[in-house]
């Protein structure tokens, strides 16, 4: 597909194939610019949310959409409540994702690096 972009002033025609890019300059008065092929960066992988918790237990659900960028728990682990479960990125900045309560973790239903939405269980907790 090919799609007309202004950039600083400037008109760029880019076309787009099969995850790959080219951009080549359309303005008037001026010859076109040789084409330039742009990478493309892979979507984070998505976590699929499962229409109900595979634990026991209560969810805890991420505060606001970002990319998981580490877990610190895992199945069956005991935790105290305010203890750190996950890291979520989210705005370019780290979110402590803690423990609502004291318990154990029933499951862990997300993966470093994958994307999450608001309302999205993380985890449970009995």
């Amino acid at each position: 597909m090919k799609y007309i972009v202004t950039l600083n002033g400037k008109k760029y025609e880019v076309e787009v194939e099969k995850g790959e890019a080219t951009a080549v300059y359309a303005g008037p008065a001026e010859p076109v610019a040789p084409k330039q092929n742009v990478k493309q960066e892979a979507p984070a992988p998505k976590a699929a949310a499962p229409a109900a918790p595979a634990g026991a237990g209560d969810p805890i659900k991420s505060p606001m959409p970002g990319t998981i960028l580490e877990v610190k728990v895992s199945s069956g682990q005991s935790v105290k409540a305010g203890d750190i479960l996950f890291i979520l990125e989210a705005m370019k900045m780290e979110n402590e994702i803690v423990a609502p309560k004291d318990g154990t973790i029933t499951s862990v239903t997300v993966a470093k690096g994958a994307a999450v939405e608001t309302d999205a269980v993380l985890a449970t907790i009995q």
